[in-house]
């Protein structure tokens, strides 16, 4: 499957609120799934984004979140899931969260085509 977008995100803990770094990678069938490492041995999570996400939040709209030590609020993501639930992430810059929300939003909106047109058919 191609790939939209990758890198490392902070990924907040759904119980202990403990942060944790993940490789990210956003494909185009929408799936955000998130790996140990860059090597993508070892997933540790998937977020079917199409089906799932009903909101992404950056910065301040992130309200009661605290980034991790030294991370700007403005770095902040909130992936908010049709279920009520939330996956919070931290991106390394405001751009890179702003890049990564609209990246999510694009893959959320985007049909998928499991087939390339034939050439030549209507």
């Amino acid at each position: 499957m191609a790939l939209v977008k990758s890198g490392w995100l902070w990924r907040q803990s759904s119980i202990l609120r403990r942060w944790k770094r993940n490789w990210f990678v956003l494909y185009l069938d929408g799936s955000l799934v998130y790996y140990h490492d860059e090597t993508q041995r070892d997933m540790d999570g998937r977020i079917h984004i199409k089906y799932s996400c009903r909101d992404v939040r950056t910065g301040r709209e992130c309200r009661d979140v605290q980034p991790p030590d030294g991370k700007s609020r403005d770095c902040l993501l909130t992936v908010v899931l049709r279920d009520g639930s939330k996956t919070t992430l931290c991106a390394e810059s405001e751009d890179d969260a702003v890049a990564w929300k609209m990246a999510v939003l694009e893959a959320k909106s985007t049909p998928v085509r499991l087939h390339p047109p034939k050439e030549g058919r209507r």
